[in-house]
């Protein structure tokens, strides 16, 4: 399984971005998803993570009501939209595919990961 993480940039606080992953090289079942994020000094944290099924399974206060997470299945997209971004957001985002049950949002349950793309969030 690879995936690609793509459209970081830079975005002014209350802005938004919209973040791409592409899933790719899985040969039955769609994967589950996470977002993951690392912010300068800080350790990894899950953003939002989801099922198989699409279900949203995991979402931390901080991303709630500001985050949402969507798949194409045609395309094997997955999109993370960040609204009213904050500058506590400021990080490298990771998409990455699930390859362990328990905890959707321990990393250590993930076996693939994308490149990250790096968000800042400044004015």
């Amino acid at each position: 399984v690879q995936l690609q993480a793509s459209g970081g940039g830079l975005v002014q606080p209350g802005g938004s971005l919209r973040l791409s992953c592409e899933v790719s090289g899985f040969t039955l079942n769609r994967p589950a998803v996470g977002w993951f994020r690392q912010a300068p000094g800080k350790d990894s944290e899950a953003v939002i993570c989801l099922s198989t099924n699409n279900d949203i399974t995991y979402t931390p206060d901080f991303v709630k009501g500001r985050f949402t997470v969507s798949r194409d299945n045609g395309k094997n997209m997955v999109y993370l939209q960040m609204d009213s971004l904050k500058p506590e957001d400021t990080a490298i985002y990771y998409c990455a595919a699930r390859t362990k049950s328990g905890d959707p949002e321990r990393i250590q349950n993930y076996g693939y990961w994308g490149p990250g793309t790096l968000v800042t969030v400044s004015s």
